[in-house]
């Protein structure tokens, strides 16, 4: 929770910039017109990304370190399979959004993954948890006991 509430903050303080910046920050790396208002257009979702990325990634962290690896695969794919993808072209070819509404469909894909990551991760009882790890390290240091397996 704490790594949560803190990435959270930073992730704001850096999408607030990005957007105060978003009629600048181009001319860091360019000095075309047209390149400046297509960054320009585009801060938006990079400022919403910075927020969902400063979420969704500790969340998987989480279960990461949980041993919860297939279950985060399995939702990674999912998510940008079944919604990333498909919204995407949806939005950036058929409604002719462009680079925009690609992005949308990968924004969409994280908020369903940070949603399901965010559920399990406040769903579980973290109580239960560390009594199963305590067991299956108790279980590690009974075996390490017998001789012949140091």
């Amino acid at each position: 929770m704490v790594v949560n509430v803190y990435s959270l903050i930073i992730s704001i303080i850096f999408a607030i910039t990005i957007l105060a910046c978003r009629n600048v920050l181009s001319y860091a790396f360019t000095e075309g017109e047209t390149v400046a208002e297509a960054v320009s257009e585009l801060c938006p979702l990079l400022a919403f990304t910075i927020i969902l990325n400063g979420i969704q990634p500790v969340l998987s962290g989480v279960a990461v370190g949980c041993g919860w690896q297939t279950f985060v695969a399995k939702v990674n794919v999912a998510c940008y399979y079944m919604f990333g993808i498909p919204i995407g072209a949806l939005f950036g070819f058929y409604f002719e959004f462009g680079a925009k509404g690609i992005w949308t469909g990968m924004i969409c894909a994280t908020v369903v993954q940070t949603i399901i990551l965010g559920w399990v991760t406040f769903s579980t009882d973290w109580r239960k948890e560390v009594e199963e790890s305590r067991k299956r390290l108790d279980k590690w240091n009974d075996q390490k006991l017998v001789p012949g397996l140091e």
